[in-house]
């Protein structure tokens, strides 16, 4: 594998010359886009051997700003293709050629539909990964489409259930201003240099314009130069072509303390007559103001337009504290106590992705090493760094489905492993996810009996070869808080992966993750992990064997 090279890999360098910069001499984000939507759509396009369109583009964190005369180092490769869709993963530095110091910018996540004849559909090829860091981006790629498509109804019931208000924080800044005096609305026309090799108009290049009119609808609040900090979602609805106009309308949605959010929509049309425009794109973007020190200025408060003014600002608030609870998922240290990270409504579905996520990550680590083997359960390590990783695995004569069905009802889980006593639903969050509380015999330092909280977020698979996964993290519930009779016990990343091996056979693997703050528990603790394992489950294989024809199952087409 050394000398290995992703097929679908782009590489593209770029020197910040003048002409690509703003008023700061900082390279404009508006022509960073249009680089990274032309090195994923030309890897897109290696893949699907055809022409590809942009369709979306995740949200994007910008670390760092880029000056005239530094490098900008952009790759591109496909991590996955589903039917006719696939995802691209873009990783942006740059270099200092003076020095040779090297930046991370950001990191993004494309989505291209290949397109054939306009009567026929294309379906993609598969992309099989080959090296670790593939296979967990394939992997992955799942769990990031699956979020796109839970995105806007998550912000729709966060917006709906949490009231109007107008005095979020307290301000420095006791001046007002009304939201209509940031609107802007700009017209394009599309002429031939807009458009892309296909006669689009070129995904970049819609990008860049609707990064310009946010930024002027920022500065009008804030009478200053914003800088752009965040992007969320670009998602194109339809193409364009050349002799199309393009009107793009921009307004502050929501001002906090350092920040404000500006929403960005584009419609096209094609005669300036025409009634009924169609809705190309739409996108939000987080900007800020700094001093002279670059430290985020406090920002004058908004006043929101009536009806949907009060649901954009609404929604902004949504975003912002999905954002925050993000952030705060990603920043937790997970070689200390406490792990749980608390679960509330506004951060469930990225709670979710997070405990699948870690998971898969596991999943897809190299170098395990076989550490014993009895009967047909297998039992595999894993050391680095501050984690010490375990594996168990055994295959059975069960279809996986119906195995997945077993092991994901936790309140099932006393009936086959002894170091349950009990273990009770607490919320159903929807399908997917359960919360429960778990009681096990396991006993502390403390000589008391350890309890749990537990987040369980199951999948099914997105394609054939994928497995079920049943992914365990501890979680922090308002209503289940520690009690003095028991040691509240915290599990970082553990679950299943069931894979159908034969139309009989199914392989099982438990995955537990230990950080050295929870070593002292890994011989005794919830996740079954002890001097017994190999009996704890043989137990699990009788369990499965005894109740798989109880279990109800829909044939399912992937």
């Amino acid at each position: 594998m050394e000398n290995y090279r992703n097929a679908t890999e782009v590489q593209m360098s770029q020197m910040v010359q003048p002409c690509h910069t703003n008023y700061r001499g900082e390279l404009s984000i508006g022509q960073l886009l249009k680089w990274i939507d032309t090195a994923a759509c030309l890897s897109a396009e290696r893949h699907a051997g055809c022409s590809c369109v942009t369709a979306s583009v995740d949200d994007i964190y910008f670390e760092h700003t880029i000056s005239v005369g530094q490098v900008v180092n952009i790759k591109a490769k496909v991590n996955r293709a589903f039917n006719s869709s696939m995802e691209v993963g873009v990783q942006v530095s740059y270099e200092d050629l003076c020095n040779g110091e090297q930046w991370n910018v950001c990191k993004a996540y494309a989505t291209f539909v290949a397109q054939g004849k306009p009567t026929t559909k294309i379906k993609l090829k598969p992309f099989i990964p080959q090296t670790e860091e593939e296979k967990t981006e394939y992997s992955i790629a799942a769990e990031r489409r699956r979020m796109r498509l839970a995105h806007t109804d998550t912000i729709k019931d966060l917006s709906t259930n949490s009231p109007v208000q107008f005095e979020l924080e307290n301000r420095e800044c006791t001046s007002v201003v009304p939201a209509k005096e940031t609107r802007v609305e700009s017209v394009e026309l599309i002429l031939p240099p807009h458009a892309n090799h296909q006669g689009n108009t070129f995904g970049g290049q819609i990008m860049a314009w609707m990064e310009n009119v946010a930024t002027i609808a920022a500065s009008r609040l804030c009478h200053a130069h914003p800088t752009l900090k965040t992007i969320e979602m670009f998602h194109f609805r339809g193409p364009s072509q050349v002799g199309d106009r393009l009107l793009f309308k921009a307004i502050v949605n929501n001002a906090f303390k350092y920040s404000m959010e500006v929403g960005v929509c584009v419609e096209a049309y094609r005669h300036e007559m025409e009634v009924n425009r169609r809705h190309i794109n739409s996108a939000f973007m987080t900007f800020v103001v700094l001093n002279e020190e670059g430290q985020p200025r406090t920002l004058p408060v908004l006043k929101p337009e009536p009806g949907d003014g009060q649901r954009r600002f609404k929604e902004a608030s949504a975003r912002q504290k999905i954002r925050l609870d993000r952030k705060y998922v990603i920043s937790c240290k997970h070689t200390e106590v406490p792990l749980s990270v608390p679960w509330d409504q506004s951060n469930k579905v990225y709670l979710s992705y997070n405990n699948v996520t870690a998971l898969k990550t596991l999943v897809a680590k190299a170098n395990w090493v076989l550490a014993s083997e009895r009967d047909k359960v297998k039992m595999y390590t894993l050391e680095e760094d501050k984690f010490l990783s375990i594996r168990i695995e055994m295959t059975i004569c069960i279809d996986a489905m119906r195995a997945f069905l077993l092991l994901s009802d936790l309140r099932r889980r006393p009936e086959w492993d002894k170091h349950y006593a009990s273990s009770e639903l607490v919320q159903h969050v929807d399908k997917d996810d359960m919360i429960y509380h778990v009681i096990s015999r396991t006993m502390s330092e403390e000589k008391k009996v350890q309890d749990f909280v537990i987040l369980v977020s199951r999948r099914k698979p997105c394609s054939r070869g994928d497995p079920y996964v049943v992914a365990f993290r501890s979680v922090t519930l308002p209503t289940h808080p520690a009690k003095p009779e028991y040691t509240r016990g915290e599990t970082l990343c553990s679950g299943f992966c069931i894979w159908q091996e034969t139309e009989e056979l199914a392989k099982i693997s438990y995955y537990h993750q230990a950080t050295s703050g929870v070593l002292t528990y890994i011989t005794t603790n919830i996740a079954g992990l002890s001097s017994s394992f190999h009996s704890t489950f043989q137990d699990c294989e009788q369990f499965l064997q005894k109740n798989k024809d109880s279990i109800a199952i829909e044939p399912e087409i992937l």
